[in-house]
């Protein structure tokens, strides 16, 4: 994979987002960042400011992410931006990873989880860094395989906990590395 050729989208968030995005930067990539008016970012290179009717494409309902998080969301105005960010996220960037934590219901902690959930929903390729087992999941069909997956689409998209430990910032690093 030429990473000349390859382009990486993220919501610029601090910790697993920023850290993406950096990497990337520093193999020469191109970057799109998705965001939303007022929304504080910790990385805003080439930022694409989703306006109303961009965002409305993202749009779903709480009590569906909620149902099939397994967990109660709140119906802030805020969350609901963030959650469509997400969307453009990751109906940009083909193949996703992500760093944090997955739970014993085989669902990703936190937004990073809604991510996720869409990314097998569009029957993307999608691996997890568990900052908890220190390792690379993939999702084969339906289970979490151990892997070292590698960048092998010209898209994709990195996202995560914003409470990148050590171990997670050192993943995506030699992610890159494994593919570049």
């Amino acid at each position: 994979m030429n990473q000349k050729e390859c382009k990486f989208y993220s919501g610029g968030l601090r910790g697993a987002e920023a850290t993406f995005g950096a990497t990337a930067e520093k193999y020469g990539i191109e970057e799109t960042t998705f965001s939303f008016e007022g929304h504080k970012l910790a990385r805003d290179k080439n930022v694409t400011i989703l306006g109303p009717e961009e965002l409305v494409k993202g749009q779903v309902s709480m009590d569906i992410v909620s149902t099939k998080m397994g967990r109660k969301y709140a119906q802030a105005e805020t969350l609901k931006k963030v959650f469509q960010v997400i969307f453009h996220m990751i109906n940009s960037g083909f193949q996703v990873f992500a760093v944090g934590f997955i739970k014993e219901d085989k669902t990703v902690q936190g937004g990073t989880g809604w991510g996720i959930e869409l990314a097998k929903f569009f029957n993307r390729p999608v691996s997890v860094f568990d900052q908890d087992k220190n390792q690379w999941f993939t999702w084969k069909g339906t289970e979490w395989v151990a892997d070292e997956p590698v960048i092998s689409h010209k898209t994709f998209c990195g996202t995560g906990t914003r409470n990148l430990s050590d171990e997670g910032k050192k993943a995506i690093e030699e992610l890159f590395a494994r593919s570049f």
